[in-house]
């Protein structure tokens, strides 16, 4: 996937600042958007550019090639599309969608929670009460990105009244929303990241975006983990490219290494294309996971590659200016939510192997 000159540019020009919180985050989704990005993958009829999921990977993972913290809001972003567009209220959608693909207004995926939840990881933290045909959400949400000041749309999964859980949505601007600070974060830091609490927030049946969770959440889960993985296969190109084009005596011997890290990389990606067009992981969701862990093991390893190609330079400030940033990225690929950790206890419990995809 090819990104347009105008774009490509400005993304390496940015991504330190992206990252240390220099550029503003007010700049980038409109960047994304001015770019047609957001459109890819979805049905010309609705407004997009066509093309299925695994289009959407490749494009997350061209931006992440420049800008993990891009690739990251890209993804939070585009997974909230996703949501719509697999929603039954369509009423919400077509509302929604031109702003979203303008970037005019934020979306949020908020479903990190509602995935684990699914994977038997933890317990919903929001929870709904009936009122006057009306529902009332108390909660938090302690990791949102794409939270954006000028304006957001976050979904989020929560317990009903009955117990039964749904997706709603929820605006920036409703009452009882509360949005923290950005949280402090080692990198990634111009891309609206903060913690949600609801308190007594109204939302209505029309702000539903699937009544049953249960039901509809494996269904998105798919794109939810493959947009996510765009970003480690983005790295991961970066760095081993990186680390092919370095010079150096001795150099050379890593070769084995780099294309073992290359061919491992490449047979994950595959496996993801050939997955999500079959929708093989819809019932077979342990395949996914088990290509998530790979492809952020593969990234670590494409970076710890890097360094070791390059040598000492990567170590002073000017020269290894790039190499430091890639390296705080990898290190957030591990811990994006559900984490390495999280999907290993996952399979382990389902009595599921853990080793690489290939």
């Amino acid at each position: 996937m090819a990104l347009s000159p105008i774009l490509a540019g400005w993304l390496d020009a940015s991504a330190a600042g992206l990252d240390a919180g220099a550029v503003a985050p007010s700049e980038l989704l409109p960047r994304l958007a001015a770019a047609d990005l957001f459109r890819i993958g979805a049905p010309a009829s609705l407004g997009g550019a066509g093309g299925g999921t695994f289009d959407v990977v490749e494009t997350i993972a061209a931006v992440s090639e420049r800008s993990l913290a891009a690739g990251f809001v890209f993804w939070g972003h585009r997974a909230y599309v996703e949501y719509l567009l697999q929603s039954p209220n369509a009423a919400l959608r077509d509302r929604l969608l031109p702003d979203l693909f303008a970037g005019r207004v934020a979306g949020a995926t908020g479903l990190s929670n509602a995935m684990k939840f699914l994977a038997g990881l933890e317990e919903l933290q929001v929870s709904a009460r009936a009122e006057g045909g009306r529902l009332r959400l108390d909660g938090k949400l302690p990791w949102v990105t794409n939270l954006r000041a000028e304006g957001f749309h976050v979904a989020a999964a929560v317990s009903g009244p009955d117990g039964r859980p749904f997706v709603a949505s929820v605006a920036h601007d409703r009452a009882g929303v509360i949005r923290s600070p950005d949280l402090d974060l080692m990198a990634l830091r111009s891309t609206s990241t903060a913690a949600l609490r609801f308190e007594d927030v109204n939302v209505g049946p029309d702000e539903v975006i699937a009544p049953d969770a249960l039901d509809w959440c494996p269904k998105v889960r798919p794109a939810f983990l493959g947009f996510q993985i765009g970003m480690s296969i983005g790295l991961a190109r970066r760095s081993l490219a990186e680390a092919r084009s370095a010079a150096g005596a001795g150099r050379h011997a890593l070769g084995t290494e780099l294309d073992a890290t290359a061919e491992r990389l490449q047979a994950g990606t595959d496996a993801l294309r050939k997955g999500l067009a079959e929708g093989a992981f819809v019932a077979r969701p342990a395949e996914l996971f088990r290509i998530r862990i790979a492809l952020a093991e593969a990234a670590n390893d494409a970076v710890g590659l890097e360094l070791q190609a390059s040598g000492g330079k990567c170590y002073l400030a000017g020269p290894g200016e790039g190499f430091a940033r890639r390296w705080r990225e990898a290190a957030f690929l591990p811990v994006i939510t559900p984490s390495l950790v999280q999907l290993k206890a996952a399979l382990a419990a389902q009595g599921e192997p853990t080793g690489r995809a290939a």
